[in-house]
Parts: structure tokens; sequence; C-alpha cells
């Protein structure tokens, strides 16, 4: 009996999985982009955060606000539509782990759950509800899904 309800998660299908496994991290640095902005401008609380709070030892501050701006907005939505997603998880895997080292240390177990969701693109792919699948971008790995 525990084996038959153990394999009833394996019913969910995979493209659904991964369609979440997209949005709901895309959706987190999407909301995180919309607060860096006004309109077409980057925010005189984002300049002042990235010099003060956000300081990246590795970058100038204004290079940090721009660039952290335009993948937090680039990024999730080429997730959510899943084309480049195995890059674009990379790239926000990056972020996280950018955030986690030099920004807040303490915040670990979130930044665990969002890399989890990352990985987990990054090695299996954006399944076949995917911009990816649909124009044949998605063959690594023979196209695993």
């Amino acid at each position: 009996m525990i084996a038959r309800l153990n394999a009833l998660p394996a019913r969910i299908p995979a493209d659904l999985v991964a369609l979440s496994l997209r949005v709901f991290p895309a959706l987190v640095f999407w909301q995180s982009g919309r607060t860096k902005v006004e309109g077409l401008s980057i925010t005189d609380s984002t300049w002042f955060l990235f010099e003060h709070e956000y300081a990246l030892p590795l970058i100038p501050s204004a290079w940090a606000a721009v660039l952290a701006t335009l993948a937090e907005h680039a990024l999730p939505v080429l997730m959510i539509l899943g084309l480049m997603t195995r890059l674009s998880a990379l790239g926000l895997l990056a972020m996280t782990a950018v955030i986690q080292v030099f920004v807040y240390p303490g915040a670990w177990l979130t930044h665990g759950l969002w890399a989890a969701a990352l990985l987990a693109l990054a090695a299996h792919g954006p399944g076949r509800l995917s911009l990816d699948h649909l124009l044949g971008l998605d063959r690594a790995r023979g196209g695993r899904r």
C-alpha cells in the first residue's frame, strides 16, 4: 500500500513540474526587479541600496545596480517563456549566489530553495511547455526532460 501511495506523485506530469520550476522563481526575481525602477529609470533608492547595502567587492555599485536590474527583468521573462531556459536559470543562480555570499548570508534557506529550482531547470530543461521545446532549442543530453 505504501508503495502504491508513493507511486502516485510519479503521475504528476513532468512538464507541469518544469513549468512550475520556471514560473515561481522567475516571479521572485521579476518582483524584485520591479522595485528597482520607476518607468524606465532606476530609482534613487536602488542606487542608494547598491552603494550602501548591496555593495559588492567585485564591481562598482553603479554597474551592479544596472546589471542586476536588467537581469531581474530579462531573465525571468525568458524563463517564463521557456526561451534560453537553461542559460537564464544559470544566470539567476549566479545572482542567487552573489546575493547569498555578499549581501544576505543569513538567508541561506530562501536562497537554497531558489537554487534548487534553478539547478533542476539547468539540469533537466524547461519541459515541453516552452519555446525552447517548440523551437527545438533544448537538445542538451538528447533533449532530456
